[in-house]
């Protein structure tokens, strides 16, 4: 259990790493796909905001749990202060609200009526901290998964693909199989009927159907393909930050999943030894591997 876990957190962080250079990238030909961590926007090995707001939720947990949604909207605000060189659009208008003086329902419900149909990928990204968190408790991973959504990002799609993701990381931590996993937590989640199909048919699709924007249907689609079509965690991830657009959030979430899945002790050392990033709420401090098993080992406690 320890190595899924600690898996979950190195694998986001990885998965954002490597996805980061083949942002906004058409996908790669499956005769040259990229296998290791290289230079993009920022140096090879760096995370990006995906992990960065992560970070956020997981110092949220540590200090309240059950997640308190104001302490998690300041924490927010503080890091979008700090302008970090990548923050989604979507999450920037709602932070920007927050800035101005909105509580953080009035500035999510203003986002969310600004756009009602916009159902971004930015709380799946980072929701990963609130399954380890509740690794042993099924209810608080629902009700903070939900709620970690919902301060950012209220579409019903976006909220049920948070509850989706942490609860498909809980059942693959406790060791069911990947294919097993995908349908217990199906059966599990109320979502609507659009992003259950494609879900559901996630594993069938061809490689070149697969968009991989910052659409929260497309982001699972393709991790579900990804978990579902390969074997084991470097090839989930290789396949799915390949597909390009997004990269770096698909690969994020694919890593959580993975991770989940085969645990740390399957995450490639080159990728491991790679990882570096600052976090910005804690200036001059490069984040490594370590930090992040160190992590997760202080929300599992």
């Amino acid at each position: 259990m320890q190595d899924r876990l600690r898996g979950v957190a190195v694998g986001a962080a990885i998965g954002d790493a490597l996805g980061m250079p083949l942002e906004f990238c058409p996908p790669t030909p499956p005769e040259s796909l990229v296998r290791d961590l290289i230079p993009g926007r920022v140096a090879a090995g760096r995370f990006t905001d995906d992990t960065e707001m992560a970070l956020a939720l997981a110092e949220s947990l540590l200090a309240h749990r059950p997640l308190n949604p104001v302490d998690l909207s300041q924490r927010f605000l503080d890091w979008f202060r700090r302008n970090p060189p990548d923050i989604g659009l979507y999450t920037s208008i709602v932070l920007k609200g927050v800035q101005d003086g909105l509580t953080w329902e009035e500035a999510a419900e203003r986002a969310r009526q600004g756009s009602p149909s916009n159902a971004a990928n930015g709380s799946i990204m980072r929701c990963w901290p609130v399954a380890v968190a509740w690794w042993d408790y099924r209810l608080h991973l629902i009700a903070d998964s939900e709620l970690q959504s919902r301060v950012t990002h209220m579409n019903e799609e976006c909220v049920a693909s948070s509850v989706f993701v942490n609860l498909l990381i809980f059942e693959l931590s406790h060791g069911m199989a990947p294919a097993e996993a995908v349908q217990a937590t199906l059966a599990a989640v109320d979502m609507p009927a659009e992003l259950r199909a494609v879900i559901e048919r996630a594993p069938t699709r061809r490689r070149e159907a697969l968009r991989n924007t910052g659409w929260v249907r497309h982001t699972l689609e393709s991790v579900i393909w990804g978990l579902l079509t390969t074997d084991s965690f470097e090839e989930a991830l290789i396949q799915v930050v390949n597909l390009g657009a997004d990269a770096d959030t698909a690969g994020s979430v694919m890593g959580a999943i993975a991770g989940a899945a085969y645990g740390l002790s399957a995450i490639p050392a080159r990728w491991q030894a790679g990882l570096r990033g600052e976090w910005p709420l804690r200036s001059g401090i490069e984040w490594r591997c370590a930090d992040f098993i160190q992590l997760a080992d202080r929300l599992m406690a």
